[in-house]
């Protein structure tokens, strides 16, 4: 589907319907990666409408010359969000860079956001990034950017990535992503942390943004679980579906004690 947000027509794809589910994707990918690790964390939970779409600049989304920071996609994914939801409560899922503008869409719309998960979130005072290391594997598979993803390097996560990471590589819009990368720290709104339900999972060997920010957020926000998985990296929700699809189903089910 096509859904006109401020200037921008964004590309997405939904499945289930129900209350919305925005699921925002990482940097260099596009829906396609997300949908495939969340689909399944979703299966079996009835009343919920997914929708993954592709973030500016990357996918079927273009990202005009308006678009120039990180404050111009959050005020765009906010027009999206109220669009996609028509004015009711959402609940909203970031991995990686999308987790950077799901914590701060919450931050700014409390009232709109019914429960936030964050998942290998960027976020601002990444610190103690540890070495990227494999830890399963002899690191020889796939290329550079699967070897530098995954510390699970097997047949099966190196096909994860060839059908849901990789092929979105030529669709992005790299003269779109060094402008706006140019102002890619938001500007702090003021606001006060999301109060809500929420969930943050971080892999404990991940060497692109790490764990140590995230375990800062539980202290806080009054009402988030953590999680920080050993034997995952950045790709934590390839390397761990079962485990993701567990703290998800909690989650959940704390979003709905909270109606």
């Amino acid at each position: 589907m096509e859904v006109q947000a401020g200037e921008v027509l964004v590309h997405a794809v939904e499945h289930g319907s129900g209350r919305p589910v925005l699921v925002l994707h990482g940097a260099d990918v596009d829906h396609r990666e997300v949908e495939a690790c969340f689909e399944p964390a979703f299966a079996g939970t009835a009343g919920l409408r997914r929708v993954y779409p592709d973030l500016p600049g990357m996918g079927r989304t273009p990202a005009p010359g308006s678009l120039r920071s990180s404050d111009d996609v959050l005020a765009m994914l906010l027009a999206f969000a109220e669009e996609v939801s028509a004015g009711a409560p959402y609940l909203l899922v970031g991995h990686s860079a999308g987790g950077y503008f799901a914590r701060a869409m919450a931050a700014r719309r409390p009232a709109r956001v019914a429960g936030l998960a964050l998942v290998c979130p960027l976020l601002p005072g990444v610190r103690d990034v540890p070495e990227h290391r494999v830890v399963t594997g002899a690191g020889q598979l796939g290329d550079d950017v699967f070897r530098g993803y995954f510390v699970q390097q097997t047949p099966e996560m190196l096909d994860r990535y060839e059908r849901y990471v990789a092929p979105a590589a030529g669709l992005v819009d790299q003269a779109a992503m060094a402008r706006i990368g140019e102002r890619w720290e938001l500007t702090d709104g003021g606001a006060p942390p999301y109060p809500g339900p929420m969930l943050v999972v971080a892999g404990r060997s991940d060497s692109t943004v790490g764990y140590a920010a995230a375990v800062d957020l539980l202290g806080a926000h009054p009402h988030a679980s953590l999680a920080v998985v050993d034997d995952a990296g950045h790709a934590l929700p390839h390397e761990q579906p079962d485990l993701l699809r567990a703290l998800v189903a909690e989650w959940l089910t704390r979003v709905e004690r909270a109606r």
